[in-house]
């Protein structure tokens, strides 16, 4: 058994970053792709076809306060350590999206820009991201006014304008540069 795993916010300034897991059998959903290359419509679709028609799949994150704590690389690997753990079964193998193996307890193949060429990487960017999106678009009504439903938790213009204003949220993570700067310049204001 083969398990495709891949993350979504990395590189957001905001938020949880997730990670999935997926088991693909031989009914795959038609269109599958790196999540970041189809409209949210068709993610959305896909996330349902995906859950229906996978032998097994999980959804995993680890938090701000996760992200800040290890760092992003190793809450990127601990958010897909509890992905894989949710399956009812340890794979065989993980395929993992990039160049770098994370500690998964089972044998692990990188490919690099696996999200678009591999089916259940492809699978698993997009339950990751639509997940993530999901939950941001939940905090951005327990934090009103940074926009988050919008932006996602990326270091758009707005989400940068929304920090200098209002400074960081619980959910920002404070060890990336432009969330500790924003403090900085609030106390000098």
């Amino acid at each position: 058994m083969i398990a495709g795993i891949d993350e979504a916010g990395r590189g957001c300034l905001a938020g949880p970053v997730y990670a999935a897991a997926v088991v693909l059998g031989e009914v795959r959903p038609e269109g599958l792709n790196d999540s970041k290359k189809l409209s949210p419509a068709r993610r959305e679709r896909l996330f349902d076809e995906i859950r229906r028609d996978a032998v097994d799949f999980s959804i995993a994150w680890a938090d701000a306060a996760e992200v800040d704590r290890l760092n992003i690389l190793r809450a990127t690997w601990l958010a897909m350590q509890r992905a894989l753990a949710g399956l009812r079964a340890l794979p065989v193998e993980a395929w993992v999206d990039g160049n770098q193996a994370p500690p998964l307890g089972c044998a692990v193949r990188t490919i690099v820009g696996g999200d678009g060429l591999e089916p259940a990487i492809m699978a698993a960017s997009i339950l990751a991201k639509v997940s993530r999106d999901r939950a941001i678009c939940a905090l951005d009504i327990e934090h009103p006014g940074y926009g988050f439903a919008r932006h996602k938790g990326y270091g758009t213009v707005e989400h940068m304008a929304a920090l200098r204003r209002l400074g960081p949220s619980p959910i920002h993570r404070m060890s990336f540069a432009p969330c500790a700067q924003s403090v900085l310049d609030l106390r000098t204001a």
